[in-house]
C-alpha cells in the first residue's frame, strides 16, 4: 500500500516519541493530591485529550487553574529520562524536509517542547493545545496545521495512536495511519494501521511524499 500526501501531520505522545511512564506517574501523583479516582479517568478517558478539558471534567470550575498548573509543572519536571523516541521516528523525520511535517499534540507548548528537546526533534511547525480552543477529537488542531503549513486537509496523512487523535483526522477529512503503540491495532479505525512508524518508509517526491509500509 502506498499514500501520496503533500504534508505529515504527527501526534507526538505514542506517535514520535514514548511517555507513557511520565505519564502515568505524573497523573497519578496529580489524581491524588485532587481526590481523583481511577474510575474517573476511565469514565472520560485520559489519553490524547488536552489537559484543561480533562480537568474541567473533573474538577470544579474555580479549581482548574490551579489544577493545570499543577500538572504542568509535574510533567516538565519528569521529561528528563522519562522521554524516548520510538522505534522509526528518528529516521522517517530525517528523510522529511522541514516544510513538509508538523507536531499537532494536546500537550502544553512548554511541555511539548521539552518532551520533543529531551528526544531530539525539532519541528518547524507545531500546534499544541496553546493554539486551540477546541482539542481532539475535533478536527480544529489538525485543520490548523494544514493551514500552518499551507496545504489542503485533503491532502495530508495524520500519524496517531490515540482514538480521539484518529476522530480528529478523520473529521478534518484527511488520511489517517494509526500506530499500535498504546492500543491494540484492533481498537484503531484508520485507513492504514501499523505497529510504529518502523513498519513505514517514506520517500519524498517533487510535490509532496509517498508513504509505503516496508515489505
Amino acid at each position: 500500500m502506498k499514500i501520496h500526501a503533500e504534508a505529515l501531520l504527527f501526534d507526538n505522545d505514542g506517535t514520535l516519541v514514548s511517555s507513557i511512564e511520565s505519564v502515568n506517574r505524573c497523573w497519578t501523583r496529580w489524581a491524588q493530591e485532587y481526590g481523583i479516582t481511577a474510575g474517573d479517568f476511565a469514565r472520560i478517558g485520559l489519553h490524547g485529550r488536552p489537559a484543561v478539558e480533562i480537568a474541567a471534567d473533573l474538577l470544579p470550575a474555580d479549581l482548574v487553574p490551579e489544577a493545570l498548573a499543577r500538572i504542568e509543572q509535574l510533567e516538565v519536571e519528569d521529561v528528563p529520562g522519562g522521554v524516548v523516541p520510538l522505534p522509526g521516528t528518528l529516521a522517517l523525520l530525517a528523510a522529511l524536509p522541514a516544510e513538509r511535517w508538523a507536531v499537532v499534540t494536546s500537550a502544553t507548548r512548554r511541555l511539548a517542547e521539552a518532551r520533543l528537546d529531551e528526544a531530539g526533534i525539532r519541528p518547524k511547525t507545531m500546534i499544541t493545545a496553546d493554539d486551540i480552543t477546541r482539542g481532539k477529537p475535533d478536527p480544529e488542531p489538525y485543520l490548523l496545521a494544514a493551514r500552518e503549513l499551507g496545504v489542503d486537509p485533503a491532502s495530508c496523512v495524520v500519524f496517531e495512536d490515540a482514538p480521539a487523535g484518529l476522530r480528529a483526522g478523520r473529521a478534518a477529512g484527511m488520511t489517517t495511519v494509526a500506530l499500535a503503540t498504546t492500543h491494540q491495532a484492533h481498537e484503531l479505525e484508520a485507513d492504514l494501521v501499523v505497529e510504529d512508524l518502523a513498519a513505514l518508509s517514506v520517500l519524498v517526491t517533487r510535490d509532496g511524499v509517498e508513504i509505503s509500509v516496508r515489505g
